[in-house]
């Protein structure tokens, strides 16, 4: 892992060689020019989804951090600086990190900045991370598809191995579920955004947090029609409470 300081930039990246201009790699143009932008999505802001494989061995997705609600109208996407490794996107990072390493389906982080503004006390933020190949989104999915009873019960297992670590998703909802290679044998449940999460001691928590999941299928199932039954949840609850 390098770590690097260009001016008022600051760089992690999970990389052996240090790069040439580390502040290139987190600006759309950059890609643009070189005709590398494979896509984007838009949410807060636009994640830009860029052909990156030759330079970090995976695509990427690029994305962001702006604010959300009243205060973002504000301030779009500045962050009160207090140290480093608590800045969204070095937090993020080192969270992905470690659960990618321990083998859970989330995206690698290839690499994050933090850019301090002028007075130092506030900074805006980047990350870089895996783009997950042949994926969608499951509630894009599910407006066209239902899922089998293993299907539900692999999401379950899912949630269950992010709660055995203490890892509190605080935007566990169905758009951060990714399913790739649907209908193969390769069909596999992915968890993306996890800004803010946090390691969470005890257990009280964990009911919640399955719950705004509950409420997230609920909401879209009006919103968008997707498919999706009390019975498809009951298959989700009693994988994740399975010994």
């Amino acid at each position: 892992m390098l770590e690097l300081q260009q001016q008022n930039q600051y760089f992690i990246f999970n990389l052996e060689t240090q790069p040439a201009d580390p502040s290139a790699y987190f600006d759309p143009q950059f890609w643009r020019q070189q005709q590398r932008i494979l896509g984007s999505a838009k949410g807060r802001g636009t994640t830009w989804f860029v052909q990156s494989a030759d330079v970090f061995g995976v695509n990427c997705a690029l994305r962001h951090y702006y604010r959300g609600g009243l205060f973002g109208k504000l301030n779009k996407d500045r962050y009160w600086l207090s140290d480093l490794q608590h800045t969204r996107s070095f937090a993020e990072f080192h969270l992905l990190n470690k659960l990618h390493k321990d083998g859970l389906p989330v995206p690698k982080p290839i690499g994050a900045r933090v850019t301090k503004g002028k007075a130092g006390i506030c900074y805006q933020a980047d990350l870089l991370s895996e783009k997950i190949e042949n994926a969608q989104d499951l509630t894009v999915l599910l407006q066209h598809h239902s899922l089998s009873a293993e299907n539900w019960q692999q999401i379950g297992r899912l949630i269950r191995q992010l709660h055995d670590r203490q890892i509190y998703h605080t935007d566990l909802n169905a758009h951060n579920i990714l399913v790739q290679h649907f209908a193969t044998p390769e069909q596999k449940y992915w968890l993306i955004d996890f800004d803010k999460c946090v390691e969470k001691s005890g257990n009280s928590w964990k009911a919640k947090n399955l719950s705004r999941l509950h409420r997230s299928f609920m909401k879209e199932k009006e919103k968008l029609g997707i498919k999706f039954s009390q019975e498809d949840w009951q298959y989700i609850i009693l994988e994740y409470i399975k010994e």
